[in-house]
């Protein structure tokens, strides 16, 4: 065998693998940058790169995901839905796009929700200052369609009552009374909260809400308790505390 009939048999066994693995690091490189792109709200951005990626492998479902996604943030449903149809047609049990189509499909024509860049620090739990709370009585499906994880929306204080609505004040939920209770006292203290959505499952709303400000009257006081120790056999009763923090009321404050 002559070296050029090796050299020929070497490129044409040795050649599709080289250029298979710099293809898949090219896709995973442009899907870093997709995501990247994502977080930072710049969908267009995130449109393009997930289409290139889909044109050299056209059943890429997380990358089908993506743009599925981008597609909606643009205000381009029909493609939304276009986008997860076949992602469904590749993975038919894929709840993700599932869970989207069911949402989309709520939406009127032309209508789009507001798209909020998603920092991917947002969610970050600090015991005593966030809390990650279920609403009670959920609103109007197609306004719950409208929201997305990462949206921020407002607590409004009516009577006893705190009310969570959307940044257009479309109601959304309320507080669970024990949680209501603990904020509407500290906020009326001076405490400041900000919430935002932190997830939508058919009609169950859970929201992340954040102390962003704390009067110098509850500086001792954490918004929300740390969960409480279990008995445990060998620990003496007086060791384990099962307290709840005192928050004055604003009259004893003004004694």
């Amino acid at each position: 065998m002559t070296t050029h009939r090796l050299l020929t048999l070497i490129i044409q066994y040795i050649y599709p693998f080289v250029d298979r693995k710099m293809q898949k690091d090219i896709i995973e490189q442009k899907a870093r940058e997709a995501i990247i792109a994502a977080l930072a709200g710049d969908w267009e951005k995130a449109l393009r790169l997930n289409e290139e990626i889909i044109k050299e492998d056209p059943e890429n479902i997380e990358a089908l995901g993506r743009l599925a996604r981008a597609y909606s943030e643009i205000g381009d449903i029909k493609n939304a839905k276009i986008t997860a149809k076949k992602v469904l047609s590749i993975d038919p049990y894929n709840i993700i796009a599932k869970k989207c189509l069911e949402r989309w499909r709520k939406l009127r024509p032309k209508e789009n929700y507001k798209s909020t860049s998603l920092k991917a620090d947002l969610f970050i739990e600090e015991p005593g200052k966030t809390k990650i709370v279920t609403l009670n009585y959920p609103g109007n499906p197609k306004t719950l369609a409208k929201l997305d994880a990462g949206d921020e929306i407002k607590l409004n204080s009516h009577g006893h009552r705190i009310i969570i609505t959307t940044s257009d004040d479309e109601y959304i939920g309320r507080l669970p009374d024990d949680i209501n209770s603990r904020l509407k006292k500290l906020i009326n203290l001076g405490n400041e909260y900000q919430a935002y959505i932190k997830s939508i499952d058919n009609n169950e709303v859970k929201i992340f809400i954040k102390e962003i400000k704390k009067s110098k009257k509850t500086k001792e006081i954490p918004s929300f308790t740390v969960e409480k120790l279990d008995y445990i056999s060998f620990t003496p009763p007086e060791l384990v505390h099962n307290k709840e923090d005192f928050i004055p009321s604003e009259d004893e404050e003004q004694e």
